[in-house]
This record gives structure tokens, sequence and C-alpha cells, in this order.
């Protein structure tokens, strides 16, 4: 058995395998010639004194003790097997289509957008101000909207799955090792694709089968019971279909209830992205004038209640980019990402507060269920007027924001469409405004230094969370009213990122099996 060490250490020394493998070596007793493996097991930081500290798990093997294998899975070839529609190429999707084939049935993946390597092209076309298409954007296509992320791989719920062992899943296709030991573990929007890229090859290569541009535009239903969807003039039929289409497909919604499948409304989370400079972040968290080689760029995570609201901030992405994710012209929706190395020199974050059933009760007499989807809709379109033509976001310096006054100018911005000039609290909802106000004061106690005219706040992040749930039942995991119809993931109001939505996915799969007569 391999013998387990935590060791308290200076940022420089946690960087050196060779001096704290000598260290954990003289702690534990062991001459340092005996150690033939050292693996880190846990790696988090401690900034919460003048000095940062980083704790450090390592784990020792001795000489001629077993050492761990390689992570690996024996994905089985499911040709032949029955077949299940998985609707959605998200993480949801991913790991659904993975577990489906670990459990010997064959996915066939939906996927409405087009592969990685055409997304990007599409990707730069809104970047640089250009049209939007509708299915290949930061939400749409290969991997769906987590792809272009940051690839934060945190979730709040340890009960979804084995919350390891998707980890492990990511390792086998290409993410690093890192990621299984890291107290905040994340990817990278630069290694993401091809991460990605590799899950559809294991699909493939197994059988399954993943099909890019297939739009579903309707869904095959016989007495009752989901027997496929249809993409255009395409008829797809499975044994089941799992829909994991992610929160901003908002066609899927409005289809499901035109022909009436029961959808319920949901509350959610609606903002702004707040952007400061990264070294300015990095000098209130590590109290000192710069985070030398050895720190990572610091990151914050911030929560109140004003007014009984909540407020908090939301996919913080250190050394990031603010990034244009509308899926229609017509609509103005930023969110934010990084690369694995975080070097930019900006940090973003979502910045939103509770949106109440009520606040969005009066659409309901004439939406019904689509009522939150509306009131969605309605903020992204006034953002989009406010900030004009091009993707260029409606934005204001923070510490204007807070005091209620216009910005006459704004600071550099990672948001490459451009950012204009806007009095927010004028065109958001009051209690939006209002409360994002308070929270940013409140939140200005707590880190000095972070309501700044520094900083900017643009709008509007409306992504975090679907406004429509798709009920399933507790036990079959199976829509309530319609057999062979399994919501997964965030788009059907069960997950919140990368990791619980494949969690998600997995636990799906298995209701599936249950439910499917394997061939």
């Amino acid at each position: 058995m391999p013998q387990t060490i935590t060791l308290r250490l200076l940022p420089r020394e946690a960087a050196d395998a060779k001096h704290y493998t000598a260290l954990a070596a003289r702690r534990l007793g062991i001459a340092e010639q005996q150690v033939a493996l050292v693996r880190v097991v846990k790696r988090s930081i401690d900034a919460r004194q003048r000095q940062p500290w980083v704790n450090l798990t390592l784990e020792l093997y001795i000489d001629q003790e077993s050492q761990p294998e390689p992570i690996h899975f024996d994905y089985p070839s499911v040709v032949g097997k029955s077949e299940v529609v998985v609707v959605g190429s998200g993480p949801a999707g991913l790991f659904a289509a993975l577990r489906l084939i670990e459990l010997g049935l064959k996915p066939i993946l939906l996927e409405r957008g087009r592969e990685v390597s055409a997304r990007k092209v599409d990707i730069a076309c809104i970047n640089r101000g250009g049209e939007v298409n509708p299915d290949s954007n930061y939400a749409f296509g290969e991997g769906g909207a987590g792809t272009f992320s940051d690839g934060k791989l945190f979730t709040r719920s340890k009960k979804r799955g084995d919350y390891n062992r998707a980890l492990q899943t990511l390792v086998f296709h290409g993410a690093n090792p890192e990621i299984l030991y890291e107290a905040h573990p994340h990817i990278g929007t630069d290694k993401l694709p091809y991460i990605i890229r590799n899950i559809c090859r294991t699909i493939t290569a197994c059988g399954g089968e993943v099909l890019f541009e297939r739009r579903v535009t309707d869904f095959i239903l016989r007495d009752g019971v989901m027997r496929g969807v249809v993409c255009g003039d395409e008829r797809i039929e499975g044994a089941a279909v799992v829909l994991a289409t992610g929160h901003s497909a908002r066609d899927i919604y409005y289809k499901l209830h035109e022909r009436g499948i029961r959808l319920e409304a949901k509350a959610l989370a609606m903002g702004v992205r707040i952007e400061h400079p990264q070294a300015l972040i990095d000098q209130i968290q590590y109290h000192q004038p710069e985070r030398g080689e050895y720190l990572p760029a610091a990151s914050y995570s911030l929560v109140s209640q004003e007014k009984g609201r909540g407020v908090y901030s939301f996919c913080m992405c250190p050394g990031g980019f603010i990034v244009p994710a509308m899926t229609d012209a017509s609509q103005s929706v930023v969110n934010g990402m990084s690369p694995s190395g975080r070097t930019s020199p900006y940090a973003n974050s979502g910045l939103v507060t509770e949106v109440r059933l009520s606040d969005f009760a009066f659409l309901e007499p004439q939406w019904g269920p689509l009522a939150g989807l509306k009131y969605q809709e309605m903020l992204e379109e006034a953002a989009r007027r406010e900030g004009g033509d091009g993707q260029v976001a409606p934005a204001q310096r923070v510490a204007d924001f807070v005091a209620g006054r216009a910005s006459r100018s704004l600071p550099a911005t990672s948001y490459i469409p451009g950012i204009t000039p806007s009095r927010l609290d004028r065109w958001m909802p009051n209690f939006m405004a209002e409360g994002l106000r308070m929270g940013l004061t409140t939140f200005g106690r707590r880190m000095r230094g972070f309501v700044t005219n520094e900083a900017i706040v643009a709008g509007v992040e409306s992504r975090t969370s679907t406004p429509v749930r798709i009920p399933r039942d507790a036990e079959t995991l199976m829509h309530p009213e319609v057999e062979g119809l399994f919501p997964t993931g965030e788009g059907a109001g069960y997950a919140g990122g990368i990791i619980s939505a494949g969690l998600d996915g997995e636990r799906i799969a298995e209701a599936v099996a249950r439910y499917v007569k394997p061939r």
C-alpha cells in the first residue's frame, strides 16, 4: 500500500517535485532512493493569510510495490444492438452515449450544429461581428456549450453519480491528469475540442453513430410512446429518446409545448458579466503586489442575500475572455471562457441575481410554462437594442453602475466584438439592477478594490440555466406522460455544469437500459 502524507508548502516549493519528494520521504522516515513513484492526489491553495500556501497530498510508492495502472476504459462493440436516439452532443449527451455503449446499447447521437473544426469558423465570424449561425455558435455544435468554455469540472452535488469516474473518463479521452487532484479542476477552451473529438471517436469506433447538422424539427409519437425524432425530411427512430439539448435549444421547448408534452416553468438567475484586470484580482486574493510565477491566476466565489434575493458570482473565468453567446442575431448574450493556462490579462465572471416565477407571472396567461423563456428573450433583445449591431455589448464601469451614473468612456476589454457605454439600470428590470447594485456593494466590502472603475459590467448574462423544466418520473426518470422520453442535463432542468450534466446523462443511460430490452 502507498504511504500518504500532506505537506504545507510555499508555492515555489510545491512546484518543485524533487523538493517535495525529498521532504515527504524524510517526514515518513523513508530513504529518498526507496521512492519509486510520487503521485499527487490533491492540491489546493490557502490564500487566507498574507502568505499563500499550497496544501499538497501525496502518495509515495516504494520499490517493489505495485503501482497504479493507467486509466483505461473498455467500451464494447454495439454493432447490431438496440438503438437509442440521443439528441444533443453536450456533456449530458456524450456521457449518456458512452454509458449506453457500456450497457450494450447503440447510441445514435444527433447534433444540430457542426463538427468542431467547422464550428470554429462560425464562432470566428460571430467574434468579428458577422452573421450568427443559429445552429453553429458558442452554444450549438460538437460538444455543445461546454466545448468553448473554461471547462470547470465542479459539481456541488456528489449524489448524482461517480464524480471521480467522470474525471477519469475525461483523462482517458485526453484531459490533463491534473484534473484528478486539483481542488478546482478545469480543462480550458484550448484543450476541450480535442477531448470532445476523442469522445465522439470512441462512440463511432464502438459502432455508435454521431450525426451532425441534424436539428430536431418534430417528434415521432405513437400511442403516447416516443419512438424517435424528425430532422427536416429525415425520420430517426429508436427504442427510446434521450433529450439532452442544452439550455439554449428554445425551439425544442416550443415544439414540445406545441405537441402537448407537459413542461414546467422554472426559476432561474440572470444579470451581467463582470470583468476586472486579472492583476487586480490577484492582488486582492493573494495579498501581494504580484502573484509571481508559482501561483495560478486568482479566482473568487461570491454570494450574498439582498432583500431576500440571492446575488452571486457564477462561472468565474480567471485569465479568460468574455464571449458572445447569442444563438440569434436579435439577442445580446455574454458568457465567459478561459484557456488552460489562464493567460489572459482579464478576469471575468457571471454576476447574477435570482429571478422568481412571480417576476414573469405577467407573461403566463399567454405563454404558460414558457413564460420564463419569453422573459429571458425580452431581456436579451433589450440588451441588443442597447448594444447595437455587430454583437457589440452594452456595458458600464462597475463603480459608475453602483453609483447610478453614466460611464462616459469604457476601459479595454477582452470582448472582441466590443462594448459601448450604457446605463444598465435604465433597461434592466428594477429588481435585477438593484439586486446587482447591492450585491456589488457587499462584495466590495469583502474584497477591497472589487468595486472600481477599472472593471466593467456587460450585458446580458442570461443563459445560466433554463427557465423551463421537462418533468420526469422520480423512479423511471422518463417523462411522466410520455413513455420512452428521457430528459437529461441542463436543458431539461436537472444539471448546471459539465460534470453535473455528464453525471445526469450517465444516470439517464442506466434508466434507459432498464427500460429497453437489449438484443
